[in-house]
């Protein structure tokens, strides 16, 4: 009789570059591990990496991850835990050659593998770093030959976990159903605290409860080889998991039904949580289809050169102080403009203020250039030359600097096994197809086939909705006072998930939240294309509004560049809520 493999736990110790540095020795000390990930890859860090690495050519990783190693390698090996990180970024091999100089300076007999064939920069002329996003198989292939650590340059972050799975469970790629699984897993171990109430739409209500938010533990997962799985947290650390912090991280930064990737299609629509006990949330009936036929390329590029000032407008008069230091820049910015001119009036200010910054509001102006000259010297001049001749009160939070440099994200699909064809990056972005290889600790190089089968994804129509509640007595209130939400980005796209957590709720959700109302709630949405799915097994809509971020975090377009609380700003917007419900 053959007996099912044993579950494979699973854990998370890094959200960010940048994430809480006692993290891996918290993970690896406070329960059982098999596996412990590490996600330091994110849009914006691959800019940052790019950067060092035109410094060093022998940078582009993420050294905040060495560092933990120096502190935890030993215990890993003590304790059997496998580690695998993404945080080769810009360079797998050179921080795999790291990790090998720093066991043998420890002592500690490990074997260090890593992935590579993201790096796609050659076949991009202009840009400063281009990766495709690859599946967990390169990682499989490295632990099923027996490496105790693995990096990762940019590999989609669900792969840290499917690669692992799939090594220790023997999938297939064929194994739809079951990868599906891993990679909803994924997707909520890899921001971290984030599954285990950090960030939490619902925070007030659960430190009522007697919840400890001040310090979230880390998440982990027991995925069983059906491709199901707990996700729950260390004994005894902060925070908590339950349906709702699933949830939540269910919607960030994806989209519709299906979330597709190299290793498989998931489909979030068949995602059913169930509460398994305190700190225990049951995924299952996850459902997988063939991967898309294209692969994700990630292009990053500089932009140009960006400047700004805030100018502080104190009390009475504040449109017109505005109007007048608008009407004096414009005119010493007009012998040489700049190719973008951003002005944004934040009325932070109130009537008979008790304290000057209450009575206070900003004037933001935001600048944008190919050539530094025309949003450095050039504005900083005209600024300062307005300090004694401009509006009363004027000053500025800080003096405009030279002009700094942002970046540019793009993101392209291209097609599997084409050959790359042109120095053009829009003709070349079309015709580019990864070599995805495993580089073993003794050298050995083993190639990772792409998906062999793969079907171009239909629409998912919408599904049956509920009836809508009856009429009844309503109040004005917040919408977060029955609705939690969760946002972030997606290169110049931002994503807004909703949900809530009773069937009336949903009812009235589900018919009161629609496109337009989104956009009169959300008015800088009004002129873009914002598109709603509905997911009635989550009891959440997720909207995506395109462009609303410009060209990517990088370029800093608007005040909050990566959408994080837009989601909380929908909460705040008034809506006519049923009295029932609240």
């Amino acid at each position: 009789m053959t007996h099912a493999p044993r579950p494979l736990r699973i854990g998370n110790a890094s959200g960010f570059y940048g994430d809480r540095f006692d993290a891996m020795r918290e993970m690896l000390t406070g329960g059982e591990l098999d596996v412990l990930t590490g996600d330091y890859l994110a849009e914006l860090t691959m800019l940052i990496l790019a950067r060092d690495r035109l410094k060093d050519p022998g940078a582009g990783y993420a050294r905040t991850f060495l560092r933990q190693l120096e502190e935890c390698l030993g215990l890993a090996h003590e304790r059997g835990v496998r580690i695998v990180a993404n945080a080769g970024g810009l360079n797998p091999a050179g921080l795999a050659d790291a990790v090998r100089k720093l066991a043998d300076r420890l002592g500690i007999p490990v074997r260090v593998a890593h992935v590579e064939g993201d790096d796609l920069k050659d076949r991009y002329p202009g840009s400063l770093a281009t990766h495709a996003y690859l599946g967990g198989f390169g990682i499989a292939a490295c632990l099923r030959e027996g490496a105790d650590v693995v990096v990762t340059g940019r590999v989609t972050d669900a792969a840290l976990v499917t690669g692992p799975a799939a090594a220790h469970f023997g999938w297939a790629p064929g194994d739809h159903d079951r990868l599906a699984g891993a990679v909803v897993a994924g997707h909520v171990l890899e921001c971290g605290a984030q599954a285990t109430g950090g960030n939490y739409a619902f925070f007030h209500e659960s430190r009522q409860n007697g919840r400890d938010l001040r310090r979230p533990g880390f998440p982990l997962a027991e995925l069983h080889e059906d491709g199901s799985c707990v996700i729950t947290k260390h004994p005894g650390t902060g925070g908590f998991v339950d349906v709702g912090t699933v949830t939540a991280q269910l919607l960030y930064e994806t989209a519709g039904a299906r979330y597709a990737g190299p290793d498989v299609t998931a489909r979030l629509d068949t995602v059913r949580l169930t509460q398994d006990g305190p700190d225990r949330v049951r995924i299952e009936g996850v459902r997988g289809e063939a991967p898309p036929p294209t692969f994700k390329v990630g292009v990053n590029r500089l932009g140009g050169f960006r400047n700004e000032v805030a100018f502080v407008l104190t009390g009475l008069d504040i449109e017109a102080k505005a109007a007048l230091v608008r009407e004096q820049m414009t005119d010493a910015l007009a012998k040489s403009p700049p190719a973008e001119v951003r002005w944004d009036l934040v009325r932070t200010d109130r009537p008979d203020a008790p304290t000057e910054e209450t009575a206070s509001a900003l004037l933001r102006l935001v600048v944008r250039d190919k050539d530094q000259g025309t949003v450095g010297r050039a504005l900083s001049g005209a600024a300062v030359e307005l300090a004694l001749a401009s509006y009363p009160g004027f000053h500025v939070l800080t003096p405009p600097g030279k002009g700094s440099p942002y970046g540019v994200f793009e993101d392209v699909y291209v097609p599997y096994g084409a050959e790359p064809h042109g120095a053009d990056p829009h003709v070349a972005s079309a015709h580019v197809a990864p070599a995805h290889v495993a580089v073993l600790h003794d050298g050995r190089r083993i190639p990772v086939p792409p998906p062999h089968d793969t079907v171009v994804l239909d629409h998912v129509p919408e599904p049956p909705l509920p009836q809508p509640l009856p009429p009844g007595p309503t109040w004005r209130a917040p919408l977060g006072l029955i609705a939690g939400a969760r946002s972030g980005d997606k290169g110049g796209n931002a994503n807004v998930g909703v949900w809530v957590r009773t069937d009336d709720a949903w009812r009235w959700l589900v018919h009161e939240l629609t496109v337009d109302r989104f956009r009169e709630l959300i008015p800088e949405s009004r002129e873009l294309k914002v598109t709603r799915h509905p997911l009635p097994n989550l009891r959440a809509l997720n909207f995506v509004v395109e462009g609303i971020l410009g060209e990517g975090v990088a370029a800093q377009h608007r005040f909050d560049p990566q959408a994080k609380a837009l989601g909380e700003w929908l909460r705040s917007r008034h809506l006519d809520i049923p009295e029932i419900l609240l």
